[in-house]
């Protein structure tokens, strides 16, 4: 039998400081939790095939569309429907919660230097 634990995510956050390097907490159905510390901006990028879900824990993050800016607060989220252009920026270190498939791309259709695969936190 598997013993379940309820996932800190404070905890999980607080064990690793890279920043733009999501850290897959915990997996529902065939999508993956993802934690991310952010600061400054990332790049310009779509997700084709999926929305994305972005969820803050502490920080004001801004996800730039290009018909306007989405900020968000603590315990505030938005998703971004697949398909849409997107660039999220951050002034201060932001941290978050990802939800999106298993196996979706940081940078979506814009791989770089910045393409993370997530690890297990």
């Amino acid at each position: 039998m598997t013993t379940q634990r309820a996932v800190n995510i404070a905890e999980k956050l607080a064990g690793f400081t890279e920043q733009w390097a999501p850290r897959r907490i915990a997996r529902i159905n065939d999508y993956e939790v993802k934690a991310a510390k952010l600061q400054g901006e990332f790049v310009w990028h779509t997700h084709e095939d999926t929305d994305e879900l972005f969820l803050v824990v502490s920080g004001t993050l801004t996800i730039r569309l290009r018909d306007g800016d989405v900020v968000l607060n603590p315990g505030e989220l938005y998703v971004v429907p697949r398909g849409v252009e997107h660039c999220p920026a951050a002034d201060g270190e932001v941290s978050i919660l990802l939800f999106e498939p298993a196996g979706t791309a940081n940078t979506g259709s814009t791989p770089g230097p910045r393409t993370r695969e997530p690890v297990d936190a």
